[in-house]
Parts: C-alpha cells; structure tokens; sequence
C-alpha cells in the first residue's frame, strides 16, 4: 500500500513564495529542461535510432535534462526557492520530456503506442488532477511515484542507448515494470486525491 502524505493548502506560505524571484537556481534547471527537450528531439531524429553515435548523444541529452528534474525540485524545497512559474512549469517539463522520447521511441517502432498512451494518459492526468485538489493541499510524491520516475527514466535511457543486440529485451522487462508502476502510482493518487477533497468539503 502506497503511503499518503498532504500538505495542507498554501496559506502564509504562498505569500513568503511570491517574495522568491522568478529568476533562481530552481527555476533556471526547469528552463534548461525545457530548452534541451528539442534538442534531445532533434539528435533522436537525426539518429533514425540507427546511428550509434548520435544515439548516444540523444540518450546523454535526456540523461542530463532528467537529472534537472531531480535536482531543481530539491532546490527549490532546500533554499525556499518555491514560485508559482516552479509549481506549473516542472510538472509540465518533465511530461513534455518524457512524453517526447515515448512518442519518438513510438515512431521508430522502439516501443508499442500502446505503452506510449498509457503512460501519456496517466500523467496528463495526474497533472491534471493536481491542478483540480491543489486549493485544497499538496499531495507529496510517495515512494511509489519515485519509483515510477526512476523506472520510466531507466528504460528510455536503455532504448535509447545503442545496448548489444543480446541485451535489447532487458529493456521490455525495464518498461514492462514501469507501466505497472506507473498504472498503480496512478490510481493511488486518484484516490489520495479524492480524499483531500472529501476531507476538504
């Protein structure tokens, strides 16, 4: 069972966040991630996923961009660095990138679209979902979520990475389970998410 953690909704402390400038580390790292997102999407492109070298470059690329992703959240919550840009833009980053590789992946018929709307459908709604409670509190990412991230990341690295031809399945079984983490860490934050609001009405 996946542990629920709420933080009550913003209150003095939405008032210490519009004090914190727009321009800080946090937020720099979210910017960087979106820029490297074509990036990525150009050096995959340019690859055909035939070409080793510029396969290699893509799959840095996204290594590095989801790095930002770990750290800026960091910063942010260690520094108090915490601004409404932050709050929007990193959830809409990381989607953006994720769902970029997916869909390449997808195209150059790496991965089922099947995978690719799973995955896509969950976390377009989770955000979603997110946006709809977030008056009413914050709901931390659990362990579960951690895990998913971590999976998701380590599959697309290993499909994107030019691995020997002996070791392609491991990443189906890399992928397999983080769409099953994926679809759990899903519903359970549609449930944490409906509680929030039950407690809150």
């Amino acid at each position: 069972m996946l542990m629920e953690t709420t933080s009550p909704p913003p209150s003095s402390s939405s008032s210490v966040a519009g004090r914190v400038p727009l321009l800080n580390a946090a937020n720099a790292l979210t910017a960087l991630r979106m820029m490297l997102i074509p990036v990525f999407a150009a050096l995959v492109i340019a690859s055909g996923m035939t070409h080793s070298s510029t396969r290699i470059a893509a799959c840095v690329i996204f290594a590095i961009a989801s790095a930002t992703d770990l750290v800026d959240g960091w910063i942010a919550r260690r520094f108090g660095l915490v601004t409404s840009f932050g709050k929007v833009a990193d959830p809409i980053a990381d989607k953006a990138l994720t769902g970029t590789a997916l869909v390449l992946l997808s195209w150059y018929d790496q991965l089922p679209w099947w995978v690719t709307a799973l995955i896509l459908v969950r976390e377009v709604g989770v955000t979603l979902i997110r946006f709809w409670v977030i008056r009413y509190g914050v709901i931390a990412a659990s362990r579960g979520g951690k895990l998913k991230t971590a999976l998701q990341i380590l599959a697309i690295v290993w499909y994107l990475w030019p691995v020997p031809a002996a070791l392609v399945g491991v990443g189906t079984w890399i992928m397999g389970a983080a769409v099953l983490v994926t679809v759990l860490t899903g519903l359970d934050y549609v449930l944490r998410a409906l509680r929030l609001r039950g407690r809150a009405t």
